[in-house]
């Protein structure tokens, strides 16, 4: 596999996992009264926009996009459902997501220095953009915390 296609793999496997979370979590609290529900749905939809830009790339390639497999989407779903349980207020929302994007921001970065050098100039523009979008996320989160 050449370094674009793992790359785009890559923002491929967090984006598709991170909108399946967020569709969990949205369900999880629709009867609830969160504050946190709107800009969850903004997010969603960017998420939804990168799996789509690089399933694009990908095919385009010849190449498939990976997946997370149905025991990572279980463990997901079961921890938010727990997360929900346990607190479901606006800040404990937000507190949640930003754990979880932050691990993603952490290998993107390392992606993004390990195949800055081998990938195209399209395909890095993609990256860089989906960890600013992760930071900048991040960092409206935190208005909730």
């Amino acid at each position: 596999m050449n370094e674009e296609q793992e790359l785009m793999k890559h923002i491929h496997k967090d984006a598709s996992m991170a909108a399946y979370s967020i569709t969990k979590l949205l369900d999880d609290l629709k009867k609830k009264d969160n504050k946190i529900k709107k800009y969850l749905q903004e997010i969603l939809k960017e998420y939804e926009k990168y799996a789509e830009i690089t399933n694009n790339e990908l095919e385009n390639n010849c190449a498939t996009p990976i997946e997370e497999g149905s025991m990572a989407k279980m463990m997901a779903s079961m921890g938010i459902k727990k997360e929900v349980m346990a607190d479901n207020s606006d800040a404990a929302m937000a507190d949640m997501m930003i754990k979880g994007i932050s691990m993603g921001t952490i290998e993107m970065e390392k992606k993004i220095n390990d195949y800055k050098d081998v990938v195209s100039k399209d395909q890095l523009k993609i990256a860089k953009d989906f960890l600013k979008f992760q930071q900048e996320t991040i960092e409206k989160l935190k208005e909730y915390l």
